[in-house]
């Protein structure tokens, strides 16, 4: 047998780098589908996948555009699943105006078909790759376009933007060779604003996607999101553990009572929607549900505070949900005073 000749070895070499390499890439979530279409099927509805599309496939959904632009004007679109839609034009910058510079109002809602301003007439370059895409680096552009920070393997959440790269994962079927991290902190990387020992608020709501924020400063802080929720699944589907199933006192208190006959479920008091994305549903109600569960039952407690921060004024949210919150998103015609009167033994209220 003849012995390897040195160029032999350094073909070789190249061929196992290069596949290596391959093994180590992002394949895509069709790839996954092949074996998981079950966890596929759930998660192509769920929200994840359109943080970021490209207009070539956005153009097939059901969106309406900016007043002024045709897709011919578009790259990308933020969005369009559930809450709102945002757009970027062919340089890769969140649009923000007209064409000229005038004003116009720039984000779709999709829960009541309005339009918002976003930035009103700011250059804005696309700088949430790290949470609304998969693979996201930060350096460079993406397609070369000046307006977007970083660089990504695919744009919105897919499956490897938290299993990690499945190269190596789809070639073996290894199940060690793809990441399976079921801790809040992974859900946390996300779904946070700031620092996560405090909950920025705006406008009297907390701000969006902060469940993370919200879970550390509650009494649930130990659990993990994935105790609750199916993390494949659209948010209202994901439930997999009710409340009752750990709070056994309450769910038999509660069980008869007036609440539970008029269909009250837990979530509507300790999860109240007390968090904005789009749009607010009315002066106690955002659009999204908070996960900080405690509730103060004091009528003069205040749920937000203001502290200065390099000069400027921040606003944050206690650990708490507030009466108003809890209880006057349905009771528009009570007020605290009568709340905290009332919610005394209101798990067996009317019993």
């Amino acid at each position: 047998m003849k012995k390897p000749t040195i160029l032999s070895l350094f073909v070789i070499g190249i061929l196992v780098l290069g596949h290596e390499a391959s093994a180590a890439k992002y394949v895509g979530a069709e790839a996954c589908a092949r074996c998981h279409a079950e966890q596929y099927n759930d998660f192509r509805v769920s929200g994840h996948p359109y943080k970021l599309s490209k207009a070539e496939d956005a153009k097939k959904r059901p969106i309406p555009l900016p007043q002024g632009y045709s897709w011919a004007d578009i790259s990308y679109v933020i969005g369009g699943a559930h809450k709102k839609v945002r757009y970027m034009d062919k340089q890769g910058y969140i649009i923000t105006a007209t064409k000229d510079g005038s004003e116009l109002k720039t984000q779709y809602n999709l829960e009541t078909g309005t339009w918002s301003f976003y930035h009103k007439g700011e250059k804005k370059p696309y700088g949430c790759g790290s949470c609304h895409t998969t693979g996201y680096k930060k350096d460079g552009h993406q397609d070369g376009l000046p307006g977007i920070r970083g660089t990504w393997a695919e744009p919105g959440i897919q499956c490897e933007a938290c299993h990690g790269p499945g190269g190596e994962h789809v070639r073996k079927g290894d199940k060690k060779k793809i990441t399976v991290d079921r801790s809040a902190a992974l859900c946390g990387r996300c779904h946070i604003r700031g620092a996560q020992d405090k909950i920025p608020a705006k406008g009297g709501f907390i701000r969006h996607h902060e469940q993370y924020n919200e879970l550390l400063a509650s009494a649930h802080k130990a659990l993990d999101c994935v105790a609750c929720h199916d993390p494949h699944k659209r948010s209202a589907f994901s439930i997999k553990s009710e409340c009752s199933a750990c709070h056994t006192t309450q769910a038999s208190a509660y069980k008869g009572s007036t609440m539970e006959q008029v269909g009250v479920r837990c979530m509507d008091c300790h999860m109240p929607m007390a968090a904005k994305s789009a749009v607010a549903r009315g002066k106690h109600e955002g659009d999204i549900r908070t996960h900080l569960f405690a509730i103060s039952t004091d009528a003069k407690a205040d749920m937000f505070y203001v502290e200065k921060e390099n000069g400027k004024e921040r606003t944050y949210a206690k650990g708490f949900v507030t009466l108003d919150f809890a209880c006057l998103s349905c009771h528009a015609n009570k007020d605290r005073k009568w709340a905290a009167a009332t919610v005394k033994n209101i798990h067996s209220y009317g019993k």
